[in-house]
């Protein structure tokens, strides 16, 4: 294997973006294209004299310091932070990027400048990896932040009532121990990135600003060399930005016709596009909105003639999420004073459980304009799909697997934007735009011999088709354990048939299943791990990575108890030190969760 090349430390007399470009030159060189590169500047240094390389007269300044924390679940506080960071190299910063997952709160009390950017999971909790941290700051004997400077970003989703909670929470608390905020926290939704970018330019601005007196000006160059560097490599063509139309070459109801349920099975075409994923990655997808609830919002708003607006809330708005947000902006357009009330209180928290922008609408009626209509609503969020393919298996191609969400509320029928969009409007040829949204913290092991314990009810088991995919395709030697569950038998059993030939074939080393209406009392996937605890725990001491994937709510919060309850009784430890033996293997990234 041949040795990386050294690169250009940080402290060379270049600024950020000239390392970056040296050092991406320098990468791709031979040794011959170094040989004449180091004659052809020793040449021009003596032709010249050196006048176009001498030092700054000055001596340049110290650059800022600066830690840039992060809290992530699905990626987006660290995609944020680490724009952040390149932003602030190239202004002159010292910029380090920290995951909450690896520091203590005492580690930053002596950081003169500190951006956070938090995000909140579910119903206001802090991300997984970052619960220790998070638990520590806002414990009674946190350490004080006398002296620290900082401003914090929110990351959340408003269809849950705790919208950003974990970063309000964290801001109220640096200022509560001494912290010296510099500027207004942002609360950013689904669609972050434009507020996110504002907030970043203006806390570097005000820490520019109040650094300035104790560093000086940011570092400058001197007099370089003006050469066209190669540039980096290219951002993807397709992003969440620029989704890509792929075709649809499958889409197969992998339920019987007997099931409660319908679960598609969706083969997307991403031939031309460039796009690569790893097992563990999600999908993106742009769905558009039930053409009914688009008339019904319309007809209750007393807009149903305006087919601009018909157009913009079939695929720009999101017409379904119901949040205080929402209530408060049409209170100010709607004189009925019990929409006042409502909000006077916390009478709005039960209020909008269960129900969407249509019972607003109807339950107090108003008339409004298309842009009083538009301006209550958020953009329509992509939704995220977890990646049921190896492109090793599949080249050019990615299958998701999409349970179609319908319920009753409220005395209203009710539907999953993006999941009735897939089973009720595509059909096979159409095209769907995706992209694809990496999961750095749902990864096979690097080792392809340790043993991995795959834990996936219903469509939670997405994921691990592309685990045993990838495994099988590379020849992993590890073994690999597969709890699945679901109602039936019959009727639900996703994927029965590739389970059963790996089984056969020795990719899948061990596959317990768990069926919860096939008899009088309901037995579900924890109980299959208890009644395999042994094993299971064995599997752990091992060196096995432990996966689980599916809905946050209960299953996972369900199975998280049972694996606390395993090792306890299997090691002899307290539920204490069995939490704490599994907040370990989550430091050691043998236990993760994509939960949702």
């Amino acid at each position: 294997m041949t040795a990386a090349l050294p690169l250009l430390p940080d402290t060379a007399p270049f600024a950020p973006e000239h390392i970056e470009a040296l050092n991406a030159v320098m990468a791709r060189t031979n040794a011959e294209q170094r040989q004449w590169l180091s004659g052809f500047l020793a040449g021009y240094h003596a032709a010249t004299g050196g006048a176009h390389v001498a030092a700054p007269a000055a001596a340049p300044r110290a650059r800022i310091p600066l830690t840039i924390l992060y809290g992530t679940e699905s990626g987006n506080a660290e995609g944020v932070g680490a724009d952040l960071k390149k932003a602030a190299g190239r202004q002159g910063f010292a910029a380090k990027l920290l995951d909450m997952a690896e520091v203590t709160p005492s580690d930053l009390t002596d950081q003169s400048n500190l951006l956070v950017v938090a995000s909140t999971w579910g119903e206001g909790d802090p991300p997984e990896r970052a619960a220790e941290f998070y638990a520590a700051l806002m414990a009674e004997d946190a350490p004080r932040f006398d002296g620290v400077r900082f401003a914090v970003l929110a990351l959340g989703d408003s269809s849950y009532v705790n919208f950003c909670e974990v970063g309000r929470h964290i801001d109220a608390r640096l200022e509560a121990l001494g912290g010296e905020r510099i500027a207004p926290r942002v609360d950013c939704d689904l669609d972050y990135e434009a507020p996110a970018a504002a907030w970043s330019g203006s806390a570097l601005e005000e820490l520019a600003r109040r650094a300035e007196p104790e560093t000086g000006a940011a570092v400058q160059g001197g007099d370089i060399i003006h050469v066209d560097f190669a540039a980096p490599a290219a951002a993807p063509l397709y992003s969440k930005a620029n989704p890509f139309p792929a075709e649809i070459a499958e889409s197969i109801n992998l339920n019987s016709s007997r099931s409660t349920k319908q679960t598609i099975h969706l083969e997307l075409s991403l031939e031309g596009s460039g796009l690569t994923f790893e097992p563990g990655d999600s999908l993106g997808i742009v769905p558009e909105n039930d053409p009914e609830m688009v008339e019904a919002v319309l007809r209750a708003a007393g807009v149903d003639r305006d087919a601009s607006v018909r157009s913009q809330l079939v695929s720009e708005f999101d017409i379904t999420v119901l949040s205080r947000q929402v209530i408060e902006g049409y209170a100010a357009l709607n004189p009925d004073p019990r929409l006042r009330e409502l909000l006077a209180n916390e009478a709005w928290r039960g209020y909008v459980d269960g129900r969407q922008l249509i019972d607003l609408l109807e339950d107090f009626p108003t008339e409004l304009t298309p842009a009083q209509l538009t301006g209550l609503l958020r953009k329509l969020p992509p939704r995220l799909y977890s990646v049921a393919s190896a492109l090793e298996a599949s080249p050019d191609e990615a299958h998701l697997l999409v349970g179609v969400v319908r319920y009753q509320s409220h005395g209203r029928a009710r539907n999953g934007v993006a999941s009735s969009f897939v089973a009720d409007q595509l059909r096979v040829g159409q095209k769907l735009e995706v992209y694809v949204k990496p999961n750095k913290n749902f990864r096979l092991p690097d080792d392809p011999d340790r043993p991995i314990v795959m834990i996936g009810p219903g469509t939670g088991v997405a994921p691990f088709r592309a685990f045993l995919q990838r495994r099988q395709a590379t020849g992993a030697a590890g073994r690999n354990w597969l709890f699945f569950g679901d109602r039936n038998f019959t009727h639900d059993f996703l994927y029965q048939l590739e389970w059963q030939d790996w089984l056969k074939d020795g990719v899948l080393t061990r596959l317990d299943v768990a069926f919860s209406r096939d008899q009088p009392e309901k037995i579900y996937v924890q109980q299959r791990m208890w009644e395999r605890r042994a094993e299971l725990f064995a599997w752990l001491e091992d060196g096995a990575h432990l996966y689980v994937c599916g809905d946050e709510k209960a299953m996972a919060k369900d199975v998280h108890a049972t694996l606390t309850a395993i090792v306890a009784d299997q090691s002899g430890r307290s539920p204490e030190a069995a939490e704490a033996y599994l907040t370990d293997l989550k430091k050691q990234r043998r236990y993760q969760r994509d939960v949702y």
